[in-house]
């Protein structure tokens, strides 16, 4: 299937409605002329829980529909469901306040603390920072676990995943 182009009418508060539900990967419906862009973050209410669940829009397919990968469970969501447009992406909670904080995919606080004060939210799909912005120095990121500071360091703004337990 092919893409639709991306709309730029203002969406927000659009009301769709679930149409197919495969796993983590939800088709929903919205009125033609207010179909949701990509990346926009789309909430579910679903029964039984307390919080509605974020989805974001992958792609835009024919028919009026987008697809979504929802940012966690989909266990009770069906089709019919009422699906609401937030106008734009998901994001982050950035900044000084953040720092030693947990926070989940759709930037809410799981550590038990409140979330952070006057800090600013920036969406989690943007182009990186410039050639300028960027350090030319090399550093390494001090992780304090000792294995990995002195076997195998870190160099700060690279790319790596570690696993623990």
């Amino acid at each position: 299937m092919a893409a639709v182009t991306q709309q730029s009418q203002p969406t927000a508060g659009t009301i769709g409605k679930v149409v197919q539900v495969l796993g983590a990967v939800v088709d929903i419906e919205f009125p033609p002329e207010k179909l949701p862009g990509i990346y926009n973050a789309v909430t579910v209410q679903i029964e039984g829980q307390e919080k509605p669940l974020t989805l974001e829009v992958e792609q835009q397919l024919g028919n009026n529909w987008v697809r979504c990968v929802a940012m966690g469970p989909t266990d009770g969501m069906k089709r019919g469901d009422k699906a609401v447009d937030t106008g734009g992406p998901i994001t982050m909670p950035v900044g000084p306040g953040t720092l030693g904080r947990i926070f989940n995919v759709v930037g809410e606080p799981v550590d038990q603390m409140p979330p952070p004060e006057n800090a600013p939210r920036l969406p989690i799909h943007r182009p990186p920072p410039t050639l300028e912005e960027q350090a030319s120095n090399i550093e390494v990121l001090e992780t304090g676990v000792k294995v990995i500071d002195l076997m195998c360091p870190f160099m700060r703004g690279g790319k790596v995943g570690t696993f623990g337990g």
